[in-house]
């Protein structure tokens, strides 16, 4: 008798056991409000949980990148546009002097009023955002461009930055770049032959040349051979009797080769050997500048006709500008697309997450009120039970 009163205590006190921490866990639910308070709970929406946590980190990371990849390429589509209005403005104050109605102090004054644009030019090439700098490509630590000056003014503006661009992991498996390489998106590279814009009787060669712009070409006779010079006189290299149709003319300073056929050379002069698809929107203006200033003393009528095929160096700049802000303007909308997509997912998740955790209150009231009456029924029968005589235990 005294086994079965042992077994019968043993399993009313399981009994109630499991009925209070049954009565434990609805009032913990009831009063945080979350279904799953530790894994054991429900181990498997525990791992579900832990596995929408991680997603949902992961995707903020990504809103993260994209915002600051718009942020970065909002501001230098900002850029880029004040580069085409100062383009703009130089464009109409050189068409204005190309009329011809202007004295030589009104080209002096647009001189000057150019090299204010090419020191803005040079500053907004150099902008940066969130202390980097955005037109180096990968290298956001130092400034992209360097310029070298003559009495103050600036006379080379040279790209330094990187070659390459800087991809940011935007989504899973997706990469792309907010920071631009400034020299593809400044500087054009679909080369031309080279045009000769003087009277010595030069053209071009049937070589590849490297130098890239606008050069000056001299032309000396000396000794009973011609000479010739891109770098100012600095060097010359000598034409041989009835000329060559692939002379190399070589810059001492840059290294830089112009292919010249001279077989027809009949004079000595100075004159502008221009290479369209080559040009970048600083020598441009720097050119342009030059040209004004006059400091080679050209003819009136030489001036003209270099100022008009400015107008065209200034064009082929703008459509370069013109094309790099419409691809930035995709680019934007695509990243504001992909965000969108992204924080739709990420609310998903945290959707998915509440349904998960959350307990549902007023199921939760039920069944605290039904695990009640079941506990109070329980504790009366195990009463009962347990109130046995000594004459029942003799029996």
């Amino acid at each position: 008798m005294s086994g079965t009163l042992s077994n019968i205590y043993s399993n009313v006190s399981f009994a109630l056991h499991l009925h209070a921490e049954a009565m434990a866990r609805l009032q913990e639910q009831a009063s945080t409000g979350a279904r799953i308070n530790r894994a054991s709970d429900d181990p498997s929406a525990a791992y579900q949980v832990l596995g929408l946590n991680s997603q949902e980190r992961s995707l903020e990371n990504y809103i993260d990148n994209l915002s600051d990849a718009v942020s970065i390429l909002e501001f230098s589509y900002t850029i880029i546009e004040n580069m085409m209005s100062s383009l703009v403005e130089t464009r109409l104050r050189v068409t204005q002097i190309s009329s011809g109605i202007y004295d030589e102090d009104a080209r002096e004054r647009t001189a000057d009023g150019i090299n204010d644009i090419l020191e803005q030019i040079v500053s907004l090439a150099n902008a940066k955002h969130m202390n980097q700098y955005i037109f180096g490509g990968s290298n956001t630590a130092s400034a992209p461009y360097v310029v070298e000056r003559t009495d103050g003014e600036i006379t080379t503006v040279t790209y330094q930055g990187s070659a390459e661009g800087r991809n940011i992991e935007m989504a899973p498996g997706l990469q792309s770049g907010a920071f631009h390489v400034g020299d593809n998106i400044f500087r054009s590279n679909d080369r031309s032959d080279p045009i000769f814009l003087g009277d010595t009787g030069n053209k071009a060669g049937t070589g590849t040349s490297t130098v890239r712009g606008d050069v000056w070409l001299t032309v000396i006779h000396d000794g009973g051979n011609y000479k010739l010079s891109i770098d100012d006189g600095a060097s010359y290299v000598t034409v041989p009797d009835g000329g060559d149709t692939n002379q190399a003319v070589t810059d001492s300073r840059t290294g830089q080769v112009l292919y010249v056929d001279t077989t027809e050379i009949n004079s000595t002069g100075v004159e502008m050997v221009r290479v369209p698809g080559t040009y970048d929107i600083f020598n441009t203006l720097i050119s342009i500048r030059d040209i004004l200033k006059n400091e080679r003393e050209l003819s009136e009528a030489q001036l003209q006709e270099l100022l008009n095929n400015s107008l065209n160096l200034l064009d082929e700049i703008s459509n370069l500008l013109v094309q790099t802000e419409v691809s930035v303007g995709s680019k934007i909308g695509f990243l504001d697309n992909l965000k969108d997509s992204l924080n739709n997912l990420k609310y998903n998740a945290e959707d998915e997450i509440t349904r998960l955790e959350e307990a549902d209150i007023a199921q939760v009231a039920i069944d605290i009120a039904r695990r009640e009456v079941l506990y109070q029924m329980s504790l009366s029968v195990a009463a009962r039970l347990m109130s046995m005589s000594l004459l029942d235990f003799l029996r």
